[in-house]
């Protein structure tokens, strides 16, 4: 199979190729004036692609997604004598393409970027839409810009080795996802689409989206951080890399159901078939590794996505979903929903 598509984010258009097999040297970058970014995970893979190129490899994980490593991109930009109609090339998931965006974004004021995506999490989300990022602070995602890739690569054949984890870490994009779309029969047949058909319909919906709001000024882009605003908190308040993004996006749609059901806009029957498609996931409050409540609401009122110091949360609606703001939300009710009470709270 090959799917092509192809989405306007502001002033670039990213062409996403979904295809069976690795692109070759010349789909990715022409000439020589490239530097691949990839992670101890993915460097055969990225070799096997691009044997002769100049490389940085990062450590694997969450815990190196931070400002060194992106320091280093740069430094190793610096040191292959790119030069500004370079190209930089991710090959990895979204915590490679994330900091490889960044870097590219602030290299020599912006060079040109492409992804090769490796995980199926990157592949539905992250490598889709232009955010970049890496954590700072301890706080996850804290400095970023707005650099879509000019190509997006998902090849299929890397999903054949792809860890459990990863699987799973994958599927609860694939979820959210389906979850925004106002045609509720795709959530409904989401398990019996074919994978394929699945990251298609993921990259469809989420370029669509953004493309009608490519730097989340208004409401429309926001509601793809459906399940972050909770999940970007467990992620810190745990310790970044403790839980996978993916399961804390998980987390964090079921307590936006809940939060949903309490204000009375996720009707209980629909939250009900979210919580079934996310059974597989641990969704009971509080997450059996957040030990430290105080640090969770530090982060939760961190988020990026507040105006002032009004939270906004993505809650499930009958069709869709729609956006609530914390000053219709008492302190006492966001703590139930966490799952925090007084013999937790720190």
């Amino acid at each position: 199979m090959r799917d092509v598509y192809r989405f306007r984010f502001g002033p670039t258009e990213t062409m996403v190729i979904i295809q069976e097999a690795f692109p070759s040297r010349e789909e990715v970058c022409i000439g020589n004036n490239g530097l691949v970014l990839c992670d101890t995970n993915t460097e055969s893979i990225a070799r096997t692609i691009l044997p002769d190129m100049p490389y940085c490899v990062i450590p694997a994980g969450e815990m190196h997604k931070n400002w060194q490593s992106v320091s280093l991109m740069l430094q190793a930009a610096h040191k292959a004598g790119i030069s500004r109609d370079g190209c930089f090339i991710a090959v990895g998931g979204g915590v490679v393409s994330d900091m490889a965006g960044f870097a590219a974004s602030v290299y020599m004021r912006g060079v040109s970027f492409s992804i090769v995506a490796t995980t199926l999490l990157a592949m539905v989300d992250a490598a889709i839409g232009g955010k970049t990022a890496c954590d700072y602070c301890d706080l996850k995602n804290l400095i970023g810009t707005f650099y879509p890739a000019s190509k997006v690569f998902i090849p299929l054949e890397s999903l054949k080795t792809l860890p459990a984890l990863e699987w799973k870490s994958g599927r609860a994009e694939l979820i959210k996802t389906a979850i925004l779309n106002r045609s509720e029969h795709i959530l409904d047949r989401i398990a019996a689409l074919s994978l394929e058909k699945q990251i298609s319909r993921a990259v469809a919906i989420k370029g669509s989206i953004v493309e009608s709001d490519p730097y989340e000024r208004g409401e429309k882009r926001i509601i793809l951080n459906l399940g972050h605003t909770f999940g970007h908190a467990l992620e810190t308040a745990t310790g970044l890399g403790t839980v996978s993004h993916g399961e804390a996006v998980a987390w964090g749609i079921a307590r936006a159901c809940a939060l949903g059901e309490a204000l009375g806009n996720t009707p209980p029957e629909r939250s009900k078939k979210i919580l079934d498609l996310l059974s597989d996931y641990e969704t009971q409050a509080p997450h059996p590794l957040l030990r430290n409540s105080q640090a969770f609401l530090d982060a939760l009122y961190h988020d990026k996505k507040k105006k002032g110091t009004t939270l906004r949360f993505i809650v499930p609606a009958a069709q869709g979903v729609t956006v609530v703001s914390s000053d219709h939300i008492d302190q006492e009710l966001l703590n139930r929903i966490i799952g925090i009470t007084d013999s937790t709270a720190s």
